[in-house]
């Protein structure tokens, strides 16, 4: 617990007791599924804490407004990191494998998460009453597929950001019809020697 307190810390975010047992619960909820199904690849406790909350946590000063979409859920990284550690926010974990929503349900349910949702969907298909101030996605594929599938479920003013590892020089280059690329932040996750990267996306009509 003590490298997630003083990871979380470096990161600027500030973890109490309730939200520690949450996040670690979390990991505990996941190796138990993941004895039945391959939510993830990553089974020592140090890793999943650095390679998963840790770096979840990277998005927490780049989230806006009070809607946000995690796209291509998964195990639920980063959504339910950010949940935890912002609980004034609603994030709806888009996920189109029905047994990982099942796992998303339980881990929500469990931890009492109200301001958890879980949309069974593919992103394209995905059709909300509202649009969301921030969409983010993690290991989702191309930055133009991205866009293409999931641009449409940002607000006016919003943000689409992407989660990458090293820095996407070719994507960048290919451009983005009616976005433009805000910024592409570094990111340093609390020991881990991996690049990673944040890009920052918006509607290419908009002042930033």
């Amino acid at each position: 617990m003590t490298d997630l307190i003083e990871g979380a810390r470096g990161l600027g975010v500030e973890l109490d007791a309730t939200q520690c047992a949450k996040l670690l619960l979390h990991l505990d909820l996941l190796d138990d599924w993941n004895t039945r199904m391959n939510l993830t690849a990553i089974r020592e406790r140090p890793a999943q804490v650095t390679k998963h909350i840790l770096d979840s946590l990277t998005m927490v000063p780049w989230l806006r407004g009070r809607r946000v979409a995690d796209i291509g859920s998964g195990a639920g990284f980063p959504g339910i990191p950010l949940a935890i550690v912002v609980p004034g926010v609603h994030f709806v974990l888009v996920e189109s494998i029905g047994k990982k929503c099942r796992f998303l349900e339980h881990v929500r349910d469990t931890l009492a998460l109200n301001n958890v949702e879980v949309a069974q969907a593919r992103a394209e298909a995905y059709q909300p009453s509202v649009r969301f101030d921030t969409v983010i996605a993690r290991a989702v594929g191309q930055l133009a597929d991205l866009v293409k599938n999931a641009g449409g479920l940002v607000a006016g003013g919003g943000r689409l950001l992407a989660m990458k590892g090293r820095y996407p020089t070719d994507e960048l280059a290919k451009g983005f019809s009616g976005w433009k690329v805000v910024a592409v932040h570094k990111l340093h996750v609390p020991g881990l020697d991996e690049e990673r990267h944040l890009v920052e996306l918006a509607h290419s009509h908009e002042k930033v």
